[in-house]
C-alpha cells in the first residue's frame, strides 16, 4: 500500500447561495446557456454528473471539473480541499 497526494488542479466554482432567479441565471451563464444539467427544486438542485444525478443544497459548491463535467461539494469539504486562485 502506497502513499498518494492529490495533483494541484485549478477548478471553476460556483456557490449555491439561493434560488433566486439571478444566481439561477449566474450558474446557467457558469455552465453554457445550452447546457441543461441542472433541475431546480424547492431546496436545491439536481445536477446531471458524469456518476448520475446527485443533489446540491443551498450554500454547496457547484464545480466545473477538468473534463468540463459539473458536481457538487459541500461547504466544508471545498474549503478544505481548494483555495481561492488570484491571477
Amino acid at each position: 500500500m502506497g502513499q498518494y497526494r492529490k495533483k494541484p488542479v485549478t477548478v471553476e466554482a460556483i456557490q449555491l447561495k439561493d434560488l433566486r432567479t439571478y444566481t439561477l441565471i449566474a450558474l446557467q451563464n457558469f455552465a453554457g446557456l445550452d447546457n441543461d444539467i441542472f433541475q431546480v427544486q424547492s431546496d436545491g438542485l439536481v445536477i446531471k454528473t458524469l456518476e448520475g444525478d446527485m443533489k446540491a443544497s443551498i450554500g454547496d459548491f457547484i464545480i466545473k471539473g477538468v473534463q468540463g463535467e459539473f458536481y457538487p461539494c459541500k461547504p466544508d469539504i471545498f474549503e478544505k480541499t481548494y483555495e481561492e486562485v488570484w491571477d
